[in-house]
C-alpha cells in the first residue's frame, strides 16, 4: 500500500466511485476512522447501502480485502497517538542539511498531490466571501498558523480575527459565533480538545468550518465543511508546520488572485497607513 492515509485515497478516488460508493466514503469521513473499524454491515448501514457495495469501495481504494482495509485502519489509529518519545529522530550532526531538505521538499510534494483542486478552490471561495467574517485558531503550536493567516487576511479583506488561545476568551465567541461566520482551523494530531470543542459549537451555530490538519484528520474533521489535509513530516521527531505552511500561503495567493483590484487597494492603503510608524 501506499503512504497515503486511507482518507487520502479516498478523496483522491472520489471521481471515480460509484454512486453507492461515494456514499460510503462521505459515510467513513464524516466520522473517520471510527467508521470504518465495525463491521461491513455496520459500514454499509451508517452509509445507506448495501454490504457488497462497501466491499467494492474496499476494492476501489486497492485493498485486498476489508482486513486489510481495517489493518491500515488501525496503524492509522496508533499514529495519531504518535508523540516525539515515539517517533525516530531522521538525523545526525553529519547530515542536517541533506536530510532535512529532503524530508520538507517530499512532505510538501506529498502534500499538495493530496490536495483536490476543487476543496482547495472552494477554501479561497469562502474566505473570499467578505460579508461573513473569519476567526482563525488552532491548538498549542497550530496558533501559530492560525495568526499568520490572520496577518495576511487583514491586509486582503475586512472582517477577520485570530481568536487568543486561551480558554478565558471562549465565552464571547461561543455566545456570537453563527451563521455568518467562517471559522478556519488548525488541528493536528495529539489533537486538542478545546480545539475541536470550539468547532463544533461554531458548526452548531451554522458557521462555516475551514480545516486545516494531518492526514489521519482531526475529529472536527466530522463538522467542517472543507478539510485540507496536510503532511506533517519533519527532521525531527517533532511535527513540522512547513507543509501547513505553504498551504496557508497558497490560500493567500489564491484569496489575492480572487479579490483582485479590491484587495491591492486595501493592501495600498494598509501600507500608506503602516508608512506612519515605519523607518524608511
Amino acid at each position: 500500500m501506499t503512504s497515503s492515509s486511507v482518507a487520502e485515497l479516498i478523496r483522491s478516488s472520489m471521481g471515480r466511485l460509484s454512486p453507492g460508493e461515494r456514499k460510503v466514503a462521505r459515510a467513513l469521513l464524516a466520522h473517520y476512522p471510527s467508521a470504518g473499524l465495525g463491521t461491513t454491515h455496520e459500514l454499509a448501514q451508517r452509509a445507506g447501502v448495501s454490504a457488497p457495495t462497501v466491499v467494492r469501495f474496499v476494492a476501489h481504494l486497492q485493498f485486498d480485502s476489508y482486513k486489510e482495509f481495517q489493518q491500515v485502519l488501525r496503524d492509522e489509529v496508533q499514529e495519531r497517538k504518535a508523540s516525539p518519545l515515539t517517533i525516530p529522530q531522521r538525523v545526525t550532526k553529519d547530515d542536517l542539511r541533506a536530510v532535512s531538505a529532503g524530508v520538507f521538499t517530499q512532505a510538501i510534494e506529498q502534500t499538495y498531490a493530496s490536495l483536490p483542486d476543487d476543496e482547495l478552490d472552494r477554501a479561497v471561495n469562502l474566505l473570499a466571501d467578505t460579508g461573513r467574517h473569519v476567526t482563525c485558531f488552532g491548538g498549542r503550536y497550530s496558533h501559530l498558523l492560525a495568526t499568520y493567516l490572520d496577518l495576511h487576511l487583514r491586509q486582503l479583506r475586512p472582517g477577520t480575527t485570530v481568536h487568543p488561545h486561551t480558554p478565558a476568551h471562549h465565552a464571547g465567541f461561543l455566545l456570537d459565533v453563527g451563521k455568518r461566520d467562517i471559522c478556519v482551523v488548525f488541528d493536528f494530531r495529539r489533537y486538542q480538545r478545546d480545539v475541536v470543542d470550539l468547532a463544533v459549537h461554531a458548526h452548531g451555530h451554522g458557521a462555516k468550518i475551514l480545516l486545516v490538519t494531518d492526514p489521519w484528520l482531526s475529529p472536527a474533521a466530522e463538522v467542517a465543511d472543507i478539510v485540507l489535509p496536510v503532511r506533517v513530516d519533519g527532521p525531527s521527531p517533532f511535527d513540522s508546520i512547513v507543509p501547513a505552511t505553504a498551504v496557508v500561503e497558497s490560500l493567500v495567493a489564491g484569496l489575492l488572485a480572487k479579490l483582485g483590484p479590491q484587495a491591492e487597494a486595501r493592501i495600498r492603503e494598509a501600507d500608506e497607513l503602516a508608512g506612519d510608524f515605519t523607518l524608511d
